[in-house]
């Protein structure tokens, strides 16, 4: 173990080296396969373990086993055993929270601060949250105006019923935050859940099931299948077992998982990619904003589809943001995951660093100048240098694409009306920020910016009870919040005679 370094608990040592299986009707089920997938520490890219490839078989016997859980105790049971189960398995996360946030950190290569601070305290709090919506769902009673018979009165009530069983797919930026942001509602609704995490950061998820397992959830009401995107995600979303199709991931990939479940006229939701603007008005403090447009731009190395990409400057204030983030992107210190101390980790894996510096790349060659980073540094693991880009114009592949990775652009404004202007003209519109202290031109930007969340002299941070999506190409639907339940149950109505 280097200096610095958290120590690896033996139980996490343990868990890596295991037969990774799939975890199908509440036990570990081998793959009728004998194929597996690698997995690498993104901070040496040694191999770090091995998880099973499910075929389209493993696929079909994971959806059965939801299917009979749903028609078994799991819908039919008591909203508030519904609500005990999760709090149980709120409880155990809690409890084995160092360990899920070591392996997160190992096995996806983020900082083990934001790997226990986000993925296991963050995702405490939302499965907690969660499990209170089990014993709130409600219907509505109607009067209503039927005409005949003659003499006749009607009433009309509308019940909410489990959608069924849910195919969740989650990308590998949050593997567990974003797989309980799935499970959690869909458990609270009364549905059964098939979920196939990244093929690059399945550890979590398959930890997850052992203590869901622990926490009492039926058999089959949790089911995890590991495997390929273009193959068993594709599969998954197209399955006509499956009721509803939740996705989170980028937006070319979402339309293909749209489309796949549009075959069955299976409901779905998709979380997509961002573009996303960051405002800064001149009547700020640039000093005091600096670290939250640091945090907004380079949280788990800019990997967060809400993250800051693109910052737009009123004109006064230019030079001095471009410099300031300049030196404090020059003075970040790259290091592994397991090192606290460390400013920027790795990518998560060779093939999205080499994505992330094509881009760069290009932005170069398209005339856009490149103020640091830029490079991959000349280490092991999959490291990309901190990346400030400006002389973009608007048709710049840093402009225009999704790098998901350690790099901003940074151009001037002459006003809030030039910033609406080129932060709206973007498919994009899953978040944006403006920053600033007056009243009035914040209003402005509020209803000006065409964005599913809006942060005002903040970016990045979400909230279990407030809705996250996007609008135009970044998505459909909502999670979190009231309007996650929407998303999990069916809405039936009932008309009575009287």
């Amino acid at each position: 173990m280097q200096d610095g370094l958290v120590p690896v608990l033996p139980e996490v040592d343990a868990f890596l080296r295991k037969d990774h299986r799939l975890f199908i009707g509440g036990k570990p089920v081998p793959a009728a396969s004998d194929r597996t997938i690698e997995l690498h520490d993104p901070s040496t890219g040694a191999v770090i373990g091995h998880v099973a490839s499910a075929t389209t078989g493993d696929l079909d016997l994971a959806v059965a086993a939801a299917r009979r859980a749903l028609a078994g105790d799991w819908s039919r049971m008591r909203p508030a055993d519904r609500e005990r189960h999760i709090h149980r398995l709120a409880d155990l996360i809690e409890a084995h929270g160092e360990e899920l946030a070591q392996i997160e950190t190992i096995n996806q290569g983020k900082s083990i601060t934001i790997s226990r601070a986000i993925e296991v305290g963050a995702s405490v709090e939302y499965v907690r949250y969660m499990a209170g919506w089990a014993t709130k769902i409600e219907g509505s009673t109607l009067d209503l105006s039927i005409p005949m018979p003659p003499g006749v009165r009607h009433t009309g009530l509308t019940l909410r019923e489990p959608v069924g069983v849910v195919g969740a797919i989650v990308p590998w930026n949050f593997p567990l935050m974003i797989a309980l942001w799935k499970i959690a509602p869909a458990l609270a609704c009364g549905c059964t859940v098939v979920l196939k995490p990244a093929a690059e950061t399945p550890l979590t998820a398959l930890r997850l099931a052992e203590l869901a397992s622990e926490a009492g959830l039926p058999d089959g009401v949790l089911n995890i299948v590991t495997g390929g995107g273009s193959t068993i995600g594709a599969a998954l979303a197209r399955h006509p077992g499956i009721d509803k199709v939740t996705f989170t991931g980028s937006t070319a990939v979402g339309r293909e998982v749209g489309i796949g479940a549009l075959t069955n006229m299976t409901n779905f939701s998709l979380e997509l990619g961002g573009k996303n603007p960051l405002i800064v008005l001149s009547d700020v403090d640039v000093g005091a904003i600096l670290p939250g447009l640091a945090m907004g731009c380079f949280l788990n190395q800019g990997q967060v589809c809400a993250a800051a990409s693109r910052l737009y400057v009123h004109a006064p204030l230019y030079d001095r943001v471009v410099g300031d983030l300049e030196a404090v992107m020059k003075s970040m210190r790259l290091g592994p995951g397991l090192d606290p101390s460390a400013d920027l980790q790795p990518l998560v894996s060779a093939r999205q660093r080499n994505a992330v510096e094509s881009i760069v790349d290009e932005a170069a060659r398209a005339g856009a100048t490149i103020l640091t980073g830029g490079r991959r540094p000349d280490r092991p693991g999959y490291f990309f240098e901190p990346t400030l880009i400006v002389d973009a114009d608007h048709a710049n592949p840093a402009i225009q694409k999704e790098i998901f990775g350690p790099v901003v652009t940074v151009t001037p404004v002459r006003d809030l009306d030039d910033a609406l202007h080129r932060a709206n003209d973007s498919g994009y519109g899953l978040a944006a920020s403006i920053w600033s202290n007056d009243f009035a031109a914040i209003t402005r930007a509020i209803r000006g910016l065409r964005a599913g969340t809006v942060w005002v002299n903040s970016h990045i941070p979400v909230d279990p009870n407030l809705p996250f999506g996007g609008f135009k190409q970044s998505g459909i639907g909502r999670e979190h919040g009231r309007s996650i339940i929407d998303q999990y149950t069916e809405i039936k109505s009932v008309c009575m005679a009287m």
